[in-house]
């Protein structure tokens, strides 16, 4: 009598999926493109110069040229082509290092001394976000996005059948997509001496003795992991956008709102985020090592008030 296995179906999928189609002699069009412009730049410098110059010395000169070309088209750095790696190094080696969200290319403060010599003034800082919304709609100029948080899905501890019906329905999900949408996955760092801490100051207020007791122990424990080990937790935002064409004031929360509920057939918990959430994820992707300010961040025209001054009060004689 056999047992009930479940076998799931499985394929088989490219480690580089992304890779270039190769187009002739394992080259693809790039490489290709590359090494013509260099040929015809090559036969026009020849046909140019082969009265006026010694043919050795345009042979040896062709030689090292297309060596270098060559290395150029099929040279990989750092994961990127050579020739797009080089391009990226100039524009980072002309990009200025100081940026400031105040644009004082133009006019110079009076406090500000004008530069002399290799000091030059802040360029202009432009992020592809304009403004936040209160219900979490990122401006990026003529498009809006959302963002929508999500938890994880340990498919190892699940049946075969289980495992094809969440891929299954992940994929439809993938299939219904209209617009970019970006899927964010990260680690970030847990402070657990805070909730250590927490939880010791909450035991003491504790009912029962027992419970007082057992809340202490589990406090030690999360001080002793915090110390011993560097806890993870691991992140996952997925960033809707809506198209040029697109009308609505909330196209992009209705998407993030679809995506909440094409989501929860996976058994995770998602949920979109408002103004408050998306600009703390922002801040965290930006700075992921910085702790987490309570209360979040206020926007740029929102007022922001306190409680009045206490006034002494008068004793009647």
């Amino acid at each position: 009598m056999t047992g009930d296995r479940d076998t799931g179906g499985r394929a088989r999928m490219p480690a580089d999926v992304d890779a270039p189609d190769k187009i002739v002699y394992g080259l693809t069009f790039r490489q290709l493109a590359i090494l013509a412009v260099a040929a015809v730049v090559f036969y026009g410098a020849w046909q140019g110069l082969h009265d006026l110059v010694p043919t050795p010395l345009l042979v040896g000169a062709a030689v090292l040229g297309g060596g270098l070309v060559f290395g150029l088209a099929v040279g990989r750095r750092d994961g990127l082509s050579l020739d797009a790696w080089l391009l990226a190094a100039v524009r980072h080696s002309r990009t200025p290092r100081a940026l400031s969200t105040v644009d004082i290319s133009t006019t110079v403060p009076d406090w500000v001394e004008a530069p002399t010599g290799r000091v030059m003034l802040p360029a202009p800082l432009k992020l592809p976000a304009d403004a936040i919304s209160d219900d979490g709609e990122i401006s990026l100029g003529g498009t809006h996005a959302a963002m929508v948080a999500a938890t994880t899905v340990n498919l190892a501890l699940r049946t075969g059948d289980e495992q094809a019906a969440l891929v299954d329905t992940f994929g439809r999900w993938l299939n219904s997509l209209s617009t970019a949408t970006q899927i964010v996955v990260s680690a970030q760092p847990v402070d657990l001496h805070s909730h250590a801490r927490t939880l010791a100051a909450a035991a003491d207020r504790l009912p029962h003795p027992a419970l007082a007791e057992a809340a202490a122990d589990h406090a030690t424990f999360l001080d002793d992991l915090a110390q011993r080990r560097d806890p993870l937790r691991r992140q996952v935002l997925i960033v809707t956008r809506t198209s040029a064409e697109e009308r609505g004031e909330h196209a992009a929360r209705r998407r993030a709102d679809g995506t909440v509920r094409a989501l929860s057939g996976l058994g995770v918990t998602t949920r979109a985020l408002d103004g408050h959430a998306a600009t703390a994820a922002l801040a965290a992707a930006a700075d992921p090592y910085r702790p987490p300010r309570p209360g979040g961040l206020a926007a740029p025209e929102t007022v922001i008030t306190g409680p009045g001054p206490v006034l002494p009060s008068r004793r009647r004689s």
